[in-house]
């Protein structure tokens, strides 16, 4: 069993022996502890506090859902639940609602035994660094309490998935014409989570002809691995060549990451999702990009050529945001297939990535597989070297760091070096005693070569 507590939440797999899995016990000291510091935040001056809680179609979201509105209105406190929604639905629903924070109960991309707990606070974004370590010390020892009989909270039950759909139909930059227009037939694969509910609906509002709906019962089933990464695709590309469709779109069960198939069932590539959406908002709105050290060079290229600045942040959507915010940012995001769209809210949303996608494609004329030949081309190789007992990680990269010291080295997190043609990211873990090292190139070849050669310098 496993249970991970880190500042943006709480995940693990369900059931086994409290702290070594996600165990009804976990649930209420995590839920209780961030309840006490959403009251300690937001002082309820004579009124009960709200919080916002929404799920994905895992199993057991159900049974988390329930031990997580109870205590939070054992503690006093009142709770908007938003039933099946996705997470960028939840983070909205936290500002429309003028709540003091939301939980989001899915355990994204990790397989069907895990689940989680996500924290929002009041601008329905991730919590701080600082925020985070309150929320993980109050469970540590236990500092809170619980209201008594006539001071408990309330649930309401609403939905919130067509506000969504309505605030991503009107975004500036979705046109509806000419996507009806194009009259595009698209394959949906929603993984049997919430993204089988919310896609095909936003689709048919955005005025899509023909779609196709694979894997789209909400029942928590995953039919393959929910990561939308190229191997796990194999279906939907398959169907999307047969029924020449124009695009497929492939969605996590908690739908803040999108991956694009093309007409031909090749792929369109998860780090170019944003990149495409980037390019098309930038040729409307003049301005800069933001994403992770660990995204393609991609969104730099693209971002200068439109006579924008790019930035790069600490891994996390919670760092990507700030850079956002610090630097203006019109569009943003990380590689993984999250498009951050700030006329929208602040978080990763597949569905404004669709919006705008689909927006893109139609106005430009192109197949989806012309389309992404227009960008530049990289490569990435993504591995992890294991360290042995004693070793320091930290000391590790230090060294890394030292050897490289002519390169342009970024030490934000961890070690990036940009070289002329290629770069390569080094980040310890945080759960276990490996160091990752993503690195990316204008080859396969050259990437796997950059990686196979810093991995041996490191042993």
């Amino acid at each position: 069993m496993t249970l991970i507590k880190s500042i943006s939440g709480i995940r693990g797999t369900i059931g086994g022996q409290p702290g070594e899995g996600l165990t009804p016990s976990d649930i209420v000291r995590f839920t209780a502890a961030y309840g006490a510091w959403a009251q300690q935040e937001s002082p309820a001056n004579g009124r009960k506090i709200r919080i916002v809680i929404g799920r994905d179609a895992r199993i057991s979201g159900k049974m988390v859902q329930q031990i997580v509105a109870g205590t939070l209105t054992g503690m006093g406190i009142d709770v908007t639940d938003i039933g099946l929604a996705t997470t960028p639905t939840v983070e909205m629903a936290v500002t429309a609602e003028k709540a003091q924070g939301g939980l989001i109960l899915t355990a994204s991309h990790n397989p069907r035994q895990w689940n989680a707990l996500k924290l929002l606070n009041s601008e329905g974004e991730f919590l701080s660094d600082r925020e985070g370590k309150k929320v993980l010390a109050a469970a540590e020892s236990e500092s809170y309490s619980f209201a008594g009989a006539d001071e408990l909270g309330e649930v309401t039950e609403k939905d919130y998935t067509q506000y969504h759909i309505d605030r991503v139909t009107a975004l500036s930059l979705t046109d509806t014409d000419a996507i009806r227009a194009r009259k595009f037939k698209v394959v949906v694969d929603g993984v049997n989570s919430v993204g089988g509910i919310v896609v095909p609906r936003l689709l048919k509002a955005l005025g899509v002809a023909e779609i196709t709906e694979l894997n789209c019962t909400p029942d928590g089933k995953f039919p393959h691995n929910p990561e939308p990464l190229p191997e796990h695709l194999a279906e939907i590309a398959e169907v999307t060549r047969q029924q020449s469709a124009d695009a497929g779109f492939v969605v996590d069960p908690d739908v803040d990451r999108l991956a694009i198939v093309n007409e031909d069932g090749s792929m369109f590539g998860e780090e170019y999702t944003l990149v495409a959406v980037a390019d098309y908002v930038l040729s409307a709105v003049k301005g800069n990009t933001v994403s992770n050290l660990s995204s393609s060079r991609a969104l730099r290229d693209v971002t200068e050529m439109k006579g924008g600045q790019y930035f790069a942040t600490a891994v996390g959507e919670v760092n990507v945001v700030a850079g956002m915010k610090t630097h203006h940012a019109v569009i943003g995001g990380e590689g993984n297939g999250g498009v951050i769209c700030p006329e929208l809210h602040y978080g990763r949303d597949a569905l404004a990535g669709i919006a705008l996608f689909l927006t893109h494609l139609a106005r430009s004329g192109l197949s989806c597989s012309r389309l992404r030949a227009q960008y530049p081309t990289y490569f990435m190789s993504k591995n992890k070297i294991e360290l042995n007992a004693g070793v320091d990680a930290d000391d590790v990269l230090r060294r890394v760091k030292q050897r490289y010291a002519g390169e342009q080295v970024n030490d934000t997190d961890g070690v990036k070096i940009d070289f002329a043609e290629e770069w390569a990211h080094l980040r310890k873990s945080n759960t276990e005693p490996v160091i990752r090292i993503y690195t990316e190139s204008r080859t396969k070849s050259g990437a796997d070569a950059l990686a196979q050669k810093i991995i041996r310098e490191i042993q």
